[in-house]
């Protein structure tokens, strides 16, 4: 069983609650956070800044660890949306202007179509100059 130091006081009870659950589950499952970190798709950096407190695991992760250690997602989720009504968000991180990662902008994915489109058409465009100024200089 790991040896966990305690969280910072700043922390929320209802975040206290979830990382303490969530420490309890890493045990649980008996894998080292390297191991854990394997397993999911979270750096064992990250899965020591979840489980210390000093940021909040994404929805993702809490669900990544529920499915290594075999428990109810729905209770944890349920914890986590608790906790991250409450969380300090941005306390425990440097200072600098905040990303949300998770929720694309606006038009986002249509942009990314439109740039993929462009650059289809543009190296469709360079081949057929390509074939059509070797084709003359064979035929004649």
């Amino acid at each position: 069983m790991t040896r966990w130091r305690p969280l910072p006081d700043a922390l929320p009870r209802e975040a206290r609650h979830l990382v303490g659950q969530l420490r309890t589950l890493k045990d649980r499952t008996g894998l080292s956070l390297a191991e854990l970190a394997r397993r999911t798709a979270y750096s064992k950096s990250s899965w020591q800044r979840y489980l210390s407190g000093a940021k909040q695991p994404p929805r993702g992760a809490v669900q990544a660890l529920c499915r290594v250690a075999g428990a109810d997602h729905a209770r944890l989720l349920a914890l986590w949306d608790l906790a991250d009504q409450t969380w300090p968000h941005g306390a425990a991180e440097p200072a600098g202007p905040a990303v949300d990662t998770a929720t694309p902008p606006p038009g986002a994915e249509y942009r990314r179509w439109r740039a993929a489109a462009l650059v289809s058409f543009a190296v469709i465009v360079v081949l057929l100059a390509g074939l059509l100024w070797v084709l003359p200089a064979r035929s004649g």
